[in-house]
Order: C-alpha cells, then structure tokens, then sequence
C-alpha cells in the first residue's frame, strides 16, 4: 500500500516535461481528464485506449471517467473537452473466432447542443467465415474526415481512394 504511483500522477509529471505528445496505454480513471486536457493544450497526436463496446460508448466511458476525478464539472462542459480534444475513435472487437479486428473508425465532428456529434469513416463488413475464421474487411462509407486538413499540414498524404467506397468493391 506504500509508494503507490498513480497513471495520473504519470501523466502530470510528463505534462512538466512539455512532450509533443502523450500515450498511455489504458485511460481507467481520473487520468481520462489530465489526458483531454493536454489533447486540448497543443498536445495533438496524444492518443490512449479505452475499453468500450462502441466509439459512442467509448466517449460515455471518457464521461464517466472525467467525473472520477472529482474536479465537479457540468457535463455539457465535459462533452466540450472531449469533442474538442478527440478527432477518431478506433473501435477493435474480439469476433466469434477470437481474433481481434478494427470493426469501425468514426470521427467526432463536434458538438450539436448537448450532444457530441460522430460519424463513420469505415466500417468491418464481413464477407463470411473460412476454417473458422472469421473473414471480411474495412470499406469505407464515402466521407472525409473534417480532419483531413490537419494531414496536408503536417506532409501526410492520402490517395482519394482511401475515401472512395468505390475503390473497396
């Protein structure tokens, strides 16, 4: 019980360090709203995981963790931080044969009243199952990240097929 050191107190003490960004494996508590905030205050390509069923869940779990940390504020002030701070949530699932795969990629788009707006850029279509596997892949659903601009500006380059649903058949 002596010289515990908290994912929290980790993330405080690299946020003294002014790091570029920040990684922490697995968001589980208060360390949820030390890690917007530094998302939010030019710490951009920040990323963590969060154990959800969904990205929407995945924006309720970071929620319900922001209000672990006590620091007793509004919700819609929450939804802010976290439509602000996260540009795309990365969904993995554990399928029927046990392997894990990226089954949804959506961006968040902002806020709509109380509410954080989402929307899908791909999703797993599964083709069908091979040896007990479970057989399919990532098609795009045709849109572009609002976020794309930010790629231009830091020399990253996409090929429009990447968007073009097209393109996946």
């Amino acid at each position: 019980g002596k010289g515990e050191v908290t994912i929290r107190s980790l993330v405080i003490n690299a946020l003294r360090m002014r790091p570029d960004r920040i990684i922490v494996g697995e968001a589980r508590g208060a360390e949820a709203l030390d890690m917007l905030q530094a998302m939010n205050t030019g710490h951009d390509g920040s990323l963590t995981t969060i154990h959800s069923n969904s990205p929407r869940d995945t924006l309720r779990r970071i929620e319900t963790m922001v209000l672990m940390a006590g620091m007793d504020l509004p919700l819609k002030a929450i939804r802010e931080q976290v439509a602000s701070a996260i540009d795309l949530v990365v969904h993995m699932e554990r399928l029927r044969d046990g392997s894990r795969k990226t089954v949804q990629v959506a961006e968040v788009q902002g806020m709509e009243g109380d509410s954080i707006v989402m929307q899908d850029l791909f999703t797993f279509e599964q083709t069908g199952i091979q040896n007990g596997r479970v057989i399919g892949q990532l098609k795009s659903t045709g849109l572009r990240p609002k976020f794309s601009d930010k790629f231009a500006v830091n020399n990253i380059t996409l090929s429009p097929e990447v968007y073009d649903v097209a393109a996946f058949n």
